[in-house]
């Protein structure tokens, strides 16, 4: 697959449907917000949480770096679906992540504008959803940059350099 340009709701399709609904081993995400979104599965539409749930019964990992606190919607799914029991699910807070990304399985990333919301990735309609672009690929070079500055603001290493530790309270925080 070449870098491939994609808006609105190409992004759920290619991102959600083909990406995060047939991750074999990981998903890494990275987002501003994290709301309840809606996910196609089969005739009917389930929390994006639920999801999660069944990957991380499969053995698939699931990694969210997220600024902002989550929905009060999300957290109570989160809560009902007992994620924070899920050996292969973990979010961490860091109120200076803004970009966004999903990588699957290591080999397949969306870089673009989306949160992890619904009007952003999640299947809201066409004249529902917020206007999004972004790019897909399966360029090693983007995928290793990616992953590079995902793992060091997951494994705490950008926090020695940062500029906001007055700010950050409790660094790297969980949604527990």
């Amino acid at each position: 697959m070449e870098s491939k340009y994609l808006q609105n709701t190409e992004i759920y399709n290619a991102v959600v449907l083909e990406g995060i609904l047939k991750a074999k081993s990981s998903i890494l995400i990275g987002t501003a917000n994290v709301k309840d979104l809606q996910v196609e599965k089969g005739q009917r539409y389930i929390s994006i949480v639920k999801l999660f749930k069944e990957l991380c019964g499969k053995g698939v990992e699931v990694r969210i770096l997220h600024s902002g606190i989550p929905s009060g919607v999300f957290l109570k799914d989160f809560k009902s679906y007992r994620l924070s029991n899920e050996k292969y699910f973990v979010m961490k807070r860091c109120l200076r992540v803004h970009f966004k990304c999903v990588l699957i399985d290591g080999n397949k990333l969306f870089i673009g504008s989306p949160n992890l919301t619904g009007a952003g990735l999640g299947a809201k309609g066409k004249n529902r959803r917020n206007f999004e672009i972004g790019i897909i690929t399966q360029d090693n070079e983007m995928i290793q940059k990616v992953s590079t500055l995902f793992a060091k603001i997951w494994e705490g290493k950008m926090c020695e350099i940062c500029g906001r530790k007055k700010y950050c309270y409790v660094p790297l925080e969980g949604p527990d």
